[in-house]
């Protein structure tokens, strides 16, 4: 079996400027917590698509030569962080084809939850592939489609398509935006001057000095050529809209526009609520830094404590790190984390953070500010307890890596040292957002899939709560209902 790849990335297309590739790199730099394993920028002339891809972080994928190299008014980009599989660079975004409907860049962030099936089905049909992305079943259908057009082509293949995909792809002369009908993952349109805009994050159309206008709603395709922007919806719409909900939990910037709301906002009021559900006798509010600070504020603020930086987090931290030969207590969350003892030194302490998956890092955490002095530490995460893998985008470890799909909360506090935990309700997650639960996929919190996937054991084997030997089919249906999420929570 070939490894699937499930996506966390940032895509970002811009059409009507002369210096298009240059400012999609910005705005690929502004995306770069969406992914920094590889990045990449396909331009063009109209006349032509080129590409340049690498691994790495977008500062060391580009120069003022590459970026030269990658003329014209129009230009698409890609962020990637895989999530399974072999980390190489065939399979960095985005995936360049030329087809009898003409040559066609696209950029995806999602996950198509029949990716296997469909391509299996193009296999037994002579397809040869050449990445285990997702993305390039896609180009597959494309390639295919038997309607007449670049555009009507894309149409025709994503109406094949199941699952989370929120897409930036361009000819050679048209800047082409497609989101799945659910809505599952973000896509904001914008202005810069006379030009158009797309990416993931408005953070990015801030960079570049453009102006957010609205979103690529659920089920949208928008294609924007020289007459200006024009809109299709060309599917039959879901039930109801399911904007993945961790995306204000942790994984988009604050200082974003997603889904119409500000991430600053809504993560905020996560923390007064998480302070009105489960405040506790405290000197001390301490975020655990980056993802846990604008809950912080809201539960300082709606708790009445101070909120200080009683952690330091090292931002030039790479992905690896040469360690000591000796052993280092807590090393590998010392270098990143280091904590201040004039704020925690005989106090007692909330610790705020977005959320505990496995529980690892959380539990060195809580041991650091102890060893800093602190008398109590109360654990407090700003959602509610994750208990479910993500099919749509969102890396995911197993269900029996998840600390609390396995583990009752008394257990949870006792492995990670803490003098309490406690977690948001997912009414009170829900409530900090607009239109609530019924607008939201909180699958990961629930087990409620609003996408079903095939029910295939070497592909989902994440779904098992024991590891060996494999789950049986019935076992995997009857642990369907509840499943859930882990990431480092010092690292971005």
């Amino acid at each position: 079996m070939v490894d699937k790849f499930k996506d966390e990335c940032g895509v970002f297309g811009i059409y009507g400027n002369p210096e298009a590739s240059k400012l999609t790199y910005l705005g690929l730099y502004a995306l770069q917590h969406r992914g920094q394993e590889s990045a990449g920028i396909a331009a063009a002339d109209g006349t032509q698509i080129r590409v340049s891809k690498a691994m790495g972080y977008v500062n060391d994928a580009f120069d003022d030569d590459i970026i030269a190299g990658l003329p014209g008014a129009l230009a698409t980009g890609h962020v990637r962080y895989s999530t399974a599989g072999e980390s190489r660079l065939a399979n960095a975004q985005p995936i360049v084809v030329d087809s009898a409907h003409g040559q066609l860049a696209v950029a995806h962030n999602g996950n198509l939850v029949n990716a296997g099936e469909v391509r299996d089905a193009l296999v037994r049909d002579g397809a040869i592939f050449q990445t285990n992305s997702d993305t390039e079943v896609i180009v597959h259908l494309f390639a295919r489609a038997k309607a007449e057009g670049a555009e009507a082509a894309i149409i025709e293949a994503l109406s094949q398509c199941r699952g989370a995909f929120s897409l930036v792809m361009m000819t050679k002369d048209r800047l082409i935006a497609a989101r799945d009908p659910h809505g599952f993952r973000p896509l904001a349109i914008g202005r810069l001057g006379d030009a158009w805009v797309i990416c993931s994050e408005t953070c990015a159309m801030d960079l570049i000095g453009a102006t957010y206008l609205r979103d690529v709603e659920p089920g949208e395709v928008v294609i924007v050529g020289p007459y200006g922007l024009r809109s299709v919806k060309p599917y039959p719409p879901a039930r109801q809209t399911q904007q993945c909900i961790f995306e204000h939990v942790y994984f988009s910037r604050p200082d974003s526009y997603v889904f119409g709301e500000s991430v600053n906002e809504v993560r905020t009021e996560f923390g007064r609520r998480l302070a009105r559900e489960s405040g506790v006798p405290a000197d001390v509010v301490v975020p655990i830094p980056d993802s846990g600070v604008c809950a912080a504020v809201g539960y300082a603020e709606a708790s009445g404590l101070p909120m200080r930086m009683g952690l330091i987090r090292n931002h030039y931290v790479g992905r690896t790190f040469i360690q000591p030969q000796q052993s280092i207590r807590h090393f590998g969350v010392r270098v990143k984390l280091n904590p201040v003892r004039s704020i925690l030194d005989g106090k007692r302490v909330v610790l705020v953070d977005d959320s505990i998956v496995r529980g690892t890092t959380s539990r060195k955490i809580v041991r650091m500010v102890r060893s800093a002095g602190a008398k109590e530490v109360h654990m407090r995460i700003s959602c509610p307890p994750t208990v479910s893998p993500c099919f749509y985008g969102v890396d995911t470890p197993r269900k029996s890596e998840l600390i609390a799909a396995t583990h009752t909360l008394e257990e949870i506090r006792k492995y990670v040292d803490a003098d309490s935990v406690a977690y948001l309700s997912l009414d009170g997650l829900t409530g900090a957002v607009k239109g609530g639960q019924s607008s939201y996929c909180t699958s990961c919190y629930t087990g409620v899939y609003p996408v079903a996937f095939p029910r295939d054991e070497a592909k989902y084997l994440q779904l098992a709560l024991k590891l060996n030997p494999g789950p049986t089919t019935a076992a995997v249906e009857a642990d369907h209902a509840v499943l859930s999420f882990e990431k480092d929570p010092v690292v971005s």
